[in-house]
């Protein structure tokens, strides 16, 4: 039998459909529809899209899943962890904000009513990343571990920076090219101490618990010794993606090595009681929208009407 540890989120089953050319089909039909709502029916919960992709006004929410908010924990303990299927494995779910190759930066809406996914803007314009080279966009599939939170009042005792406002960064280094709003089971590998502007934005590396490599994966050294140059590439993808735009290079704790398996979960634990002290209302938010639907012990808790009402109230420009 699982120890509460695990069990603590096993009511979120992760099983999607791959993104395929029938569902473009039918979000270019719904694109002539006032207020357009696309939902993607899953096992355990929708995904309903208002607007359309490349816009302002484009969002991805979440029926049952809120990203700050999330489920209803009945242990005190860890966030979206899954069963091992051996001692080798430390499971959790991921939700997916940017497919690999792709630029377009989306990301969880913290600061939006039930945080729903959309493309962040600067200046009133959408942001893309720029291509670094020699790569196309992001190079892993980009998203974040839910019930997690980098505190911004919290210093971190290795690299004394305070953490960024948002849930804990996670890249799949799986072969599959997700979608935004997909959820994953990934296989913790290691974690990589990004020092952002003088924030800390920790990016735990993880593989997709499907992957047909996933077995092979473990720790971050088999990463080392099976994806040559991987690594190495990544430290270089976020050292340098914002220079375009004109910022200086990132920095990283540790010299930036990587660090294993057991000190990303650690990690990732100590992210997971932020949270619960945020959603429980314990702390100063952060600016963080706490709505949700399924948090039994938060004060933030609305009802499903409430939360149908906030998504039906996007307005969404349509296109001629």
């Amino acid at each position: 039998m699982s120890s509460p540890l695990l069990r603590s989120f096993c009511s979120l089953v992760t099983t999607f459909g791959s993104f395929s050319a029938s569902r473009n089909k039918l979000v270019a039909q719904a694109a002539a529809v006032p207020h357009l709502c696309y939902l993607r029916q899953t096992m355990h919960y929708q995904t309903e899209e208002r607007g359309h992709p490349n816009s302002t006004e484009y969002r991805i929410y979440f029926s049952k899943l809120i990203i700050i908010s999330s489920l209803c924990q009945q242990d005190n303990d860890t966030p979206a962890k899954k069963p091992k299927k051996n001692d080798s494995e430390v499971l959790f779910n991921m939700v997916v904000e940017v497919p690999r190759w792709s630029n377009a930066k989306m990301e969880i809406a913290t600061k939006e009513p039930l945080n729903p996914i959309k493309q962040d803007i600067k200046k009133g314009k959408l942001r893309y990343v720029a291509n670094i080279f020699p790569h196309k966009g992001y190079i892993w599939n980009y998203g974040a571990l839910p019930q997690t939170w980098e505190n911004p009042n919290h210093i971190d005792k290795e690299t004394k920076c305070c953490g960024d406002n948002d849930p804990i960064d996670v890249c799949d280094i799986g072969t599959e090219v997700c979608f935004p709003g997909q959820v994953i089971q990934v296989k913790i590998l290691g974690i990589l101490a990004m020092i952002d502007e003088g924030e800390m934005d920790w990016k735990v590396i993880a593989i997709n618990a499907k992957d047909p490599d996933a077995k092979n994966l473990n720790n971050i050294e088999d990463v080392f010794n099976r994806r040559p140059g991987h690594l190495e590439a990544t430290v270089d993808w976020f050292r340098k993606y914002k220079v375009p735009d004109g910022k200086p290079e990132n920095h990283f704790g540790f010299n930036g090595q990587f660090q294993d398996k057991d000190f990303a979960v650690d990690i990732i634990k100590s992210t997971h009681e932020h949270w619960r002290a945020l959603v429980q209302k314990q702390m100063n938010n952060g600016g963080i929208e706490c709505k949700n639907i399924s948090c039994c012990e938060s004060p933030f808790k609305c009802s499903a009407d409430e939360a149908k009402a906030v998504v039906q109230s996007v307005r969404i420009s349509i296109c001629c």
